[in-house]
């Protein structure tokens, strides 16, 4: 019978990745390495399979907050016009269009807000990068023999 597949309750040797299959040991240091990047890629896969389930969650609950928020708005919105027209005996339509020019005036504020320039992202990254080209560069040019 194959000694891959014994069936003895003695414990066995771990491989260098921590993973492999039962009883396998690796014979050289590129099968070694081989096997402890296989277990560390399926590691890494499980770890962000699950964080995908997590994130998509999140997303779900967000988006599903979003629209019970915009319902919430609509139905205040709709409601405060009612009772201010009652409160007041103005006509209804006009309390909605000053409140329809009052959301457009804020819109357009925040497009205003928006249009404007941002700061450059990651800027301690960029000038880390900026130094790693120069001095790269300076590994290129060839030094004269009196330096």
């Amino acid at each position: 019978m194959n000694d891959s597949f014994r069936m003895d309750s003695s414990p066995r040797p771990s491989t260098a990745a921590g993973q492999g299959s039962p009883g396998s040991v690796p014979e050289t240091w590129s099968e070694a390495l081989g096997s402890l990047i296989h277990a560390r890629i399926a590691l890494l896969q499980l770890e962000l399979r699950g964080a995908a389930r997590q994130v998509g969650k999140c997303g779900l609950l967000l988006a599903t907050a979003a629209l019970a928020m915009l319902f919430a708005w609509a139905l205040a919105l709709a409601g405060g016009i009612t009772a201010l027209a009652v409160a007041t005996t103005w006509p209804w339509h006009w309390i909605a269009l000053a409140a329809a020019g009052l959301h457009v005036l804020v819109a357009a504020l925040c497009l205003q807000v928006a249009k404007t320039t941002p700061p450059p992202a990651l800027p301690v990254t960029r000038a880390e990068f900026q130094k790693d080209c120069e001095w790269l560069n300076t590994l290129k040019t060839p030094r004269k023999s009196n330096d």
